[in-house]
């Protein structure tokens, strides 16, 4: 029932702002306001705060310093990698590889350079999210220029098998990129290791503030820019970069990585409870994605015969904080693209209900959603003229 306090369980949209990660920023804001681009000692340091920053991420993903680029968000690395690539690359092709259930930040970049004459080759998925390595190598062509595959789903938290894929690519001298918001901080990354060409990340996916992000671009990848004017970020994106949240990326990015093993072990703990309490205890629940392969905070679950907006009207009134899918389109009132790409029909991808773990949540947090959930659903369910149908049906 309603809790004295709120439980966020919504960590896949977004996170609270670590207090470590606040007190490597203040003092960016006051001491070290200098624009790094200036010659005189406040911009030095400024410009020294920038570089120890991008040092920092680069060894968090085994990149080089040089090869990390800072942006606004994920959803700007996103349109910088596809954008970047297809028009640089232009001359040799123009197409793209994608898969049907990436971030919307890919697919509707996608979907623009489309109305630019590109062609886009949107690979299906299996019912349990995975692209199959073999349908990319299948699906290139020579005028293929980029394959754009996610490391692991916001939605339903599966991890894709991205290191074949990069091989594959790099066999037939293809450009790969990948959207790592979602895994980034939460599984290793190491980019020799997977063969990456290109890599988004997010800062506010890893306790870090909004407004900043990263794009990976392996050294000796020709990329069109993005952002024309000034010479920051080496020439290739203009603009006065966002140092304090920049510094704070960075020492997230940093405590997560530490962190991790411990971190994803406890999550993979409240993540694995909740699946086997919520299939057990509540009939015609399924778990999205695959059972084992999926981020170690995620859990996403279809409920047959409600709605999932009105599962989630009636958690927030209880004190939950969770999500039907991507906060990005959270205002639309179509069921997922994800959840209708691994095969569920149309009334049971609208009953979904998705549960990301951080660093506030504990067991008493999902004993405590699951004895809602039993209550919640049988209650939407008493009142589901669909429910009513299928007993008349099954006492028939």
């Amino acid at each position: 029932m309603s809790h004295e306090r709120r439980i966020y369980l919504d960590h896949a949209a977004t996170t609270p702002v670590r207090a470590e990660v606040l007190s490597a920023m203040l003092p960016v804001f006051s001491n070290v306001f200098g624009n790094p681009s200036s010659f005189y000692k406040d911009g030095r340091d400024a410009f020294h705060a920038l570089e120890e920053a991008r040092s920092t991420i680069a060894r968090c993903i085994n990149a080089d310093p040089g090869e990390i680029f800072f942006t606004s968000c994920g959803t700007e690395s996103d349109n910088w990698a596809i954008k970047g690539i297809a028009e640089a690359h232009q001359a040799k092709g123009r197409h793209i590889i994608t898969s049907a259930i990436e971030h919307h930040a890919v697919l509707h970049t996608c979907d623009t350079l489309e109305k630019h004459g590109y062609e886009i080759t949107r690979l299906p998925v299996d019912h349990e999210g995975l692209v199959d390595p073999e349908a990319v190598r299948a699906a290139i062509r020579p005028d293929t220029i980029l394959v754009s595959i996610m490391m692991a789903n916001n939605e339903i938290g599966v991890i894709e098998p991205i290191a074949e894929i990069a091989a594959i690519c790099r066999e037939k001298k293809v450009i790969f990129h990948s959207d790592a918001v979602q895994a980034a901080g939460a599984i290793p990354i190491d980019v020799r290791l997977l063969g990456i060409d290109l890599m988004s990340f997010s800062g506010h996916k890893l306790y870090a503030p909004k407004g900043v992000g990263v794009l990976f671009i392996r050294k000796g990848i020709r990329i069109a820019n993005f952002f024309d004017g000034g010479a920051q970020e080496r020439k290739r994106r203009g603009g006065t970069e966002n140092v304090p949240s920049i510094v704070g990326m960075a020492k997230a990015f940093e405590l997560a990585v530490a962190e991790m093993p411990e971190n994803s072990a406890r999550l993979a703990g409240l993540r694995d409870a909740l699946i086997s309490g919520i299939l057990e205890k509540i009939p015609h629940a399924r778990l999205n994605g695959h059972p084992t392969r999926r981020l170690p905070n995620n859990a996403n679950f279809s409920f047959q015969f409600i709605e999932g907006e009105s599962i989630l009207l009636m958690l927030d009134h209880f004190g939950y904080e969770c999500s039907s899918g991507s906060a990005c389109t959270s205002g639309s009132l179509d069921p997922s693209h994800v959840l209708l790409a691994i095969g569920l029909p149309h009334e049971i991808a609208h009953g979904s209900l998705r549960v990301t773990f951080g660093h506030s949540n504990t067991m008493d947090d999902v004993h405590a959603l699951i004895e809602d959930l039993i209550y919640i659903v049988q209650r939407l369910r008493d009142m589901s003229p669909l429910y009513e149908d299928y007993l008349k049906n099954a006492n028939s």
